[in-house]
């Protein structure tokens, strides 16, 4: 049996709510809201690291890029329409459909696969660029699933990475703020305790096999009701970037 770090409860948690996915007013609103905020690291990261200019028509293509821990596909999608070879993969099989059709509607060709980072890398897949958005927190063993997204870059590959900080502040904002005050996500959709500091997921990658050269803060404004990104605030949401030097 293929081994693999995710928790069925986690999945339950997604499954649950797969139909929302596309509705931006609907249980995955903080999601489409940072939604611009991602991208926007994801282009830049990618863009220098392929020496890629986002000027151009299609400036990722010939980039083959994994979208793991996918969901309805709110990355897979524009990486697409940038020209991107896609693979999404979700461990939470509900998931899948809900992104194949948004796809279809849309007109793009996403491979979609219902599968785990751990299963692809025993399969020998290999990709430039992974993404792995939000997903670490909710795993049963980060560095085993660490390990296999390395296994999943070829050689100068990109690993974009995700999460929430683990303090006080993240508490507050992350679980009580949205998920009991705005009602942005249902209750129990985080573990603070499953949260990781940006020290902590240095070494994670470190000892995962790669090379973090980037991280920066995602921070929310209440008044302007929008996310920028930032050199210095990482105390909630957060990502970063490493290389696998092969």
């Amino acid at each position: 049996m293929q081994a693999t770090t995710t928790i069925p409860a986690e999945l339950a948690k997604f499954e649950a709510m797969a139909a929302e996915w596309w509705d931006p007013n609907g249980k995955f609103k903080p999601l489409h809201m940072l939604n611009p905020c991602r991208l926007d690291y994801i282009c830049q990261q990618i863009a220098g690291e392929f020496d890629r200019d986002l000027s151009q028509e299609l400036p990722f293509k010939g980039i083959r890029l994994l979208d793991i821990g996918c969901g309805g596909g709110l990355l897979s999608e524009p990486m697409a329409r940038l020209g991107a070879t896609v693979v999404g993969a979700d461990a939470a099989e509900r998931n899948i459909p809900v992104a194949r059709v948004h796809a279809e509607q849309s007109g793009l060709t996403i491979d979609y696969r219902h599968t785990t980072a751990e299963a692809m890398a025993s399969a020998h897949e290999k990709f430039d660029v992974v993404l792995n958005m939000e997903v670490i927190e909710h795993v049963a063993s980060p560095p085993l699933y660490l390990e296999a997204c390395r296994q999943l870059l070829r050689a100068g590959g990109l690993h974009i990475c995700s999460t929430i900080n683990r303090n006080p502040k993240s508490f507050a904002m992350a679980i009580v703020g949205a998920e009991y005050v705005m009602r942005w996500l249902p209750k129990g959709t985080h573990e603070w305790q499953k949260f990781i500091t940006p020290d902590e997921l240095f070494t994670l990658l470190t000892n995962a096999g790669l090379d973090p050269v980037d991280r920066k803060g995602f921070v929310f404004n209440p008044i302007s009701w929008n996310w920028r990104l930032s050199d210095r605030d990482l105390s909630v949401n957060y990502v970063t970037a490493s290389i696998f030097r092969g």
